[in-house]
């Protein structure tokens, strides 16, 4: 909607049922889970009732939202608090990965460096406190590191790529060209789907043919921690671009009012910038 056709107050919505609602799934699935991990027969249909829940809670949510912002309730207080959260929810983010980097850091700068050290020497004489390893007990089976070529360098090219086809479906729609809009758009969720393609790849090489696992000491466990949760943060962006890219072909947003847009870009720049510490944290150092 245009700004002169927003609602000049700050929209409090109606008791709603999908909070309780979305709580009831993710307790389903949740405790559906922790059965699963041990060995209940029927866990895996328990996780599956409660995220197909989960999820049917979450299109009838989400549209709830949509209608009032195209009916007119969101106005510029409105904004200002969906600027807000979005901006606290990609800081809890960049908290969530400093998490897995710090491992990572400490992994190998405190850890390994205090296994190799002379007073370590009586206990583990054989271990060398060279990156990556197979731990001082030697327990852990041989494997190969991943190296920055070809595909994390293709995928470094992919992820920058779809940043700069965003930027340019953004400014189209600040124009008001709702044709470029859609189809820079597009080409960002197939760039991003293309680097999921490339993950797999990865992963199926990584586990057939370099012997890395999860269980691969150290690093392994730091590798396919932080690219796996990047990966399912680029699965999350790129659906939420998808419903954005379905929302500008049914003629929502405006050249002034398009949060929803924006948000989604905001997030997929993060998952682009976490990307490019993981390459050269993870596979060039």
């Amino acid at each position: 909607m245009n700004a002169q056709n927003q609602s000049p107050y700050y929209f409090v919505p109606q008791p709603s049922r999908h909070p309780i609602s979305a709580s009831i799934g993710l307790l389903c699935m949740m405790f559906s889970l922790a059965s699963w991990v041990n060995g209940e027969k029927l866990a895996p249909l328990g996780v599956f009732v409660g995220l197909a829940w989960l999820l049917f809670v979450l299109w009838h949510w989400f549209g709830d939202s949509i209608a009032e912002s195209e009916g007119g309730q969101y106005g510029k207080h409105v904004d200002k608090s969906y600027r807000w959260s979005m901006s606290w929810f990609i800081f809890s983010e960049v908290m969530f990965f400093s998490a897995f980097f710090g491992a990572l850091f400490y992994a190998r700068e405190f850890a390994e460096v205090a296994l190799g050290s002379l007073d370590s020497k009586l206990l583990w004489p054989d271990f060398t406190a060279v990156w990556p390893n197979i731990g001082p007990a030697g327990l852990v089976s041989h494997f190969k590191s991943m190296t920055p070529w070809p595909v994390p360098t293709i995928n470094t090219a992919l992820l920058l790529s779809s940043g700069a086809t965003l930027t340019v479906a953004h400014h189209a729609l600040r124009e008001d060209h709702r044709k470029q809009t859609i189809i820079w758009l597009s080409a960002t969720i197939l760039l991003g789907v293309t680097f999921l393609f490339f993950q797999g790849f990865e992963y199926f090489h990584a586990y057939n043919e370099l012997n890395l696992k999860l269980s691969s000491g150290a690093y392994g466990s730091t590798f396919f921690l932080l690219t796996g949760f990047h990966g399912f943060h680029v699965t999350l962006g790129a659906l939420m671009l998808t419903v954005v890219l379905v929302r500008v072909i049914r003629g929502h947003f405006k050249p002034d009012h398009h949060f929803a847009f924006e948000g989604a870009a905001w997030y997929w720049h993060f998952v682009d910038v976490v990307w490019l510490g993981l390459y050269v944290v993870v596979y060039w150092l």
